[in-house]
């Protein structure tokens, strides 16, 4: 329903059409391909098994995506959202055309009573889905509404594909099951026991100095495991980041200016030709017109309970009577001075019920309401009439008139709730009045006859005055710092970047491993532009450039191109040193163990033979030492009484000898055990199938093509 919801909006219009067209220079600014590419790469942004994704087409899923998503939706974030979703849908259509599986019309029409069965709008006399009213509500959308009628199709289009992928996925189901060997071998794997006797000899006898690993040792690695290895083209910069923040002196500057407010001040008037006496804070009576006139947040009338005050001040202002003040205090990046302008006892929660009458522009307001706002409000009071004469038809009158969906099914009844929970007409009712009170309150959403029916604990709530100011650089700040990023980026082009950062005690921080679609740069935030210059054609390593982010700059230094392929020995060291020691370790312990007994083993080692009970296959844990597949392995290789060989563990080198083999009790039956395995095998299709479809399809993605000019 949210796409229906969406199709039904028109109020933001406007706004709507110049979003696009701003967001679509965006979009061409970021598909936008060289002269090094050819025309059908510019308007190719993937093909996915053969199936090309049109620039065209994906710019307008694109742009709806965005219009939906709205501000805070960064551009890059939605394009990689909807590139997913086009790749998930061409991979996924793939498999259908191959299968021949398609929704045909009837089962749509069965598709789309399912998705909307509790939309009000589609509902005849009795609450039933009624297919009449959704063929009226589409041929009105073809006839008014283009963009919504296009929006309906997208809709189906999308109704339709869930559809596909729920049957496709059903059928793969079907087709797993366990057999009664398999049940078999998942009960032996948890049932069949050993009891052993073994002697560790740790990989940390041996300091790691004592280990040299060389290049060419992590080079062999790499190559031996390539597909380990393989990485995807990145760069690597640093920077040195210059916010515009807020200096003591303007913090003193600010706080100055909020005391300057609290008092009476005398100020000649151009117009009269007189001195005048201007009320400060402290001594007006006009506390709303006051703060809005001189904060930098609006007035609210609300009364506040010490818990909802800010903590570190939440003490000091709720001690205070009528007319003091408080201030100035830091608040979540603002000095405020605050004053009780009020005070009162008002319940900590309380219980109502009520019916809610939209009207036509109300919030939440549906195509089939069709009364007026005069109209409405005289069916409220004739409601309210009604009730007061007979309060026990209230349940019956929810039923019948009210649209609030979600109190509805509870006579109308919002269950005990704190002060603030609604929208402000609405609260003021509900905890200024008294139980039992009757009344029809307006709302953004139509009027409502509401009914107290129980408060709880009254407590001393304040009405509190804020001025606040937002902390802020000044203008002389806002200078200064374009100063030092000016004169550093200078700097830069003749010294060292660490050095020249040094000099000025500036911090630099590295960026490594950073990936041509990456868009967030660590501390920065949403930084494309950066991302994109350190991927074109001719930067080159030792680069400089300034960037112009939000509250300040950023002065970066391009330090390395990665090229697509194997991870270079510089960057795998970390990953390989550690596993290519171990190695050597396990070589050296094996070149100085003689022993072919546990005793003389442990004897050699100085250390002890331990035992573990009831190892098991399923969960290859060893007590003391921990999780050692390869080591329990091997012991459900040997026979009783018998030792092994040299074992190369996770975190040591073993060797073993089973005391006892234990093995599970024999059942008449492995048919429960077969159920569990299937229903294992049918509770990963959902979180696995598509990741395997996807790994052995053909995507050529060309994004970075097209975004990196």
């Amino acid at each position: 329903m949210a796409v229906l919801n969406k199709i039904r909006q028109r109020s933001l219009f406007l706004i709507i059409v110049i979003a696009l067209a701003l967001f679509s220079f965006v979009l061409a600014d970021l598909f936008k391909s060289g002269s090094s590419f050819s025309s059908n790469s510019q308007n190719i942004v993937a093909t996915v098994n053969g199936k090309d994704i049109t620039r065209e087409d994906f710019m307008q899923k694109v742009e709806a995506a965005q219009r939906q998503a709205g501000p805070d939706a960064s551009s890059s974030q939605v394009i990689n959202q909807v590139f997913e979703q086009e790749v998930r849908q061409a991979i996924m259509e793939n498999q259908f055309e191959k299968l021949g599986i398609s929704v045909e019309k009837d089962q749509m029409r069965d598709l789309l009573k399912t998705a909307l069965a509790s939309s009000p709008e589609f509902l005849n006399g009795a609450g039933l889905f009624d297919e009449n009213k959704l063929n009226e509500y589409i041929a009105n959308l073809k006839e008014t509404s283009a963009e919504g009628y296009q929006g309906w199709i997208n809709y189906e289009k999308s109704i339709a594909a869930n559809a596909l992928q729920q049957n496709y996925f059903n059928m793969v189901r079907a087709g797993l099951t366990a057999t009664l060997k398999e049940g078999e071998l998942e009960y032996k794997l948890d049932g069949n026991k050993v009891d052993i006797q073994f002697v560790q000899i740790p990989y940390s006898s041996i300091e790691d100095d004592e280990v040299k690993v060389s290049s060419s040792d992590v080079s062999d690695y790499i190559d031996k495991h390539k597909k380990q290895f393989e990485v995807k083209e990145s760069r690597d910069i640093k920077f040195v980041q210059f916010n515009e923040v807020a200096s003591t002196e303007d913090e003193k500057a600010l706080k100055a200016s909020l005391k300057d407010l609290l008092i009476d001040k005398v100020e000649y008037n151009d117009i009269s030709k007189t001195d005048e006496t201007v009320i400060g804070f402290l001594n007006t009576t006009n506390n709303e017109s006051f703060v809005n006139n001189n904060s930098d947040i609006k007035f609210d009338k609300r009364f506040v309970f010490k818990s909802t005050l800010p903590t570190g001040v939440a003490d000091s202002i709720f001690k205070l009577n009528e007319g003091q003040i408080y201030g100035p205090y830091n608040d979540n990046g603002y000095f405020k001075i605050s004053k009780v302008i009020a005070v009162k006892q008002i319940p900590d929660s309380t219980k109502v019920r009520h019916i809610l009458i939209p009207f036509i522009g109300s919030q939440s307001a549906g195509p089939e309401v069709t009364q007026t706002e005069a109209q409405a409000k005289i069916t409220a009071d004739s409601l309210l009439t009604v009730i007061k004469a007979d309060r026990s038809k209230f349940p019956e009158l929810v039923t019948e008139y009210s649209s609030d969906q979600g109190s509805v099914q509870n006579e109308g009844r919002y269950d005990w709730h704190p002060y603030n929970s609604m929208v402000p007409e609405f609260n003021d009712f509900e905890f200024e009045g008294s139980v039992g009170d009757l009344g029809v309150v307006k709302t953004i959403f139509g009027f409502h006859i509401i009914e107290i029916e129980g408060q709880k604990e009254k407590k001393r709530a304040l009405q509190i005055g804020t001025l606040a100011r937002k902390i802020e650089s000044s203008e002389a700040t806002i200078d200064r710092v374009f100063r030092d990023a000016s004169n550093f980026e200078i700097a830069v082009e003749k010294k060292d970047f660490e050095a020249a950062a040094k000099e000025k005690n500036y911090m630099v921080r590295p960026v490594n491993g950073m990936k041509i679609l990456d868009e967030n740069i660590p501390g920065v935030g949403n930084q494309r532009p950066i991302v994109r210059w350190a991927f074109e054609d001719d930067a080159k390593v030792g680069d400089i450039k300034r960037f112009n982010i939000t509250n300040g700059y950023v002065i970066a230094q391009l330090v390395a191109k990665h090229e697509e392929g194997l991870m270079s020995v510089e960057d795998a060291k970390a990953t390989v040193i550690p596993i290519v020691r171990k190695e050597k370790k396990a070589e050296l312990i094996r070149k100085r163990v003689s022993a072919t007994s546990l005793e003389a083993l442990a004897k050699a080692e100085n250390t002890t033979v331990k035992t573990a009970s009831d190892v098991n296959m399923k969960n290859p844990m060893i007590t003391g030492v921990g999780r050692e597949p390869l080591v329990v392995g091997a012991a459900f290789g040997l026979k009783e009484g018998k030792t092994s060989k040299l074992i190369e563990g996770s975190n040591g080198v073993y060797m073993i000898k089973v005391t006892k083999i234990k093995p599970a009790i024999k059942l008449d039956s492995y048919q429960a055990v077969a159920n569990r395995v299937e229903q294992q095998k049918l509770n990963v299709v959902s979180s696995k199938l598509y990741n395997a479809l996807k790994e052995v399809s053909d995507i050529e993605d060309n994004r970075a093509k097209n975004q990196i000019q």
